[in-house]
């Protein structure tokens, strides 16, 4: 029997890859950077990637809507949504620096149920759809079990984001109290949690297609990603992502 989340998976794994490599192609090349109304960067890179992936996938699942950080929203007829951002990391990707990716994320009627992310200059692909589990590359990925904030690696992305949030201070209690702080930003921080290479990330200052290929993944490994207050919106800009263990005392210290 057809399963359609898990075809449309299988199917975008090949699709945002290709869109991916689209993306490495023009890596560390004399690109062009424009900069948006929102005063944030966009290159060619970032726009042929996401065209790459409508087209794609419009034409494998006529009738799916798309959300994508370039081109928009756009209404769909089936209960399927794509969320893309193109390149999550395009500060990274403009300066030189690997640490990008291409994210997908897949809603069926507003409910978050797949995520995929590429980071090619990595060389690995994550990827989670609901009762599937979650995988890097072909290896299925677990959260850690480490059970207190003291023994946990934390990840975040930007200072700078962390205070026009207001929560400084609960953010630097974590950081007192826990093992070691890592800031790897955008979507790496939360893969490493999934993979169990840490217990922690916090981010704030996202836009939907920023977080919507990340809590499938996490979830389905075995973690939990919500808001700083325990809830869960793609249209909030403050996320966490755990192990899962220590999740109810890092909304203790974000959530005060």
């Amino acid at each position: 029997m057809s399963n359609p989340h898990l075809d449309r998976h299988k199917a975008a794994i090949g699709f945002a890859q290709k869109a991916a490599a689209s993306a490495l192609a023009l890596f560390d090349t004399d690109l062009q950077i424009e900069i948006k109304e929102d005063l944030s960067p966009v290159t060619k890179a970032d726009r042929e990637a996401e065209a790459i992936l409508r087209e794609s996938l419009t034409a494998a699942f006529p009738g799916d809507g798309f959300l994508g950080e370039e081109y928009g929203d756009q209404k769909g007829s089936t209960g399927y949504r794509w969320i893309i951002d193109p390149i999550d990391g395009t500060k990274n990707y403009i300066r030189g620096i690997p640490i990008w990716g291409t994210l997908l994320g897949l809603e069926f009627e507003n409910d978050l149920v797949g995520g995929i992310v590429v980071a090619p200059a990595l060389g690995q692909t994550w990827h989670g759809l609901r009762g599937e589990g979650a995988y890097r590359n072909d290896k299925k990925i677990r959260v850690t079990d480490t059970p207190k904030l003291s023994q946990s690696h934390l990840f975040y992305s930007s200072l700078t984001w962390i205070q026009k949030s207001g929560k400084t201070k609960g953010f630097l209690d974590l950081i007192d109290n826990s093992e070691r702080q890592r800031g790897f930003g955008d979507f790496y921080g939360f893969m490493l949690v999934a993979q169990g290479a840490g217990e922690a990330m916090i981010d704030h200052g996202l836009h939907p297609w920023d977080v919507a290929a990340l809590k499938p993944i996490v979830d389905e490994a075995g973690g939990l990603l919500t808001n700083w207050d325990g809830g869960f919106s793609i249209h909030r800009s403050d996320v966490v992502g755990s192990n899962r263990l220590i999740h109810t005392r890092l909304l203790e210290s974000l959530g005060a």
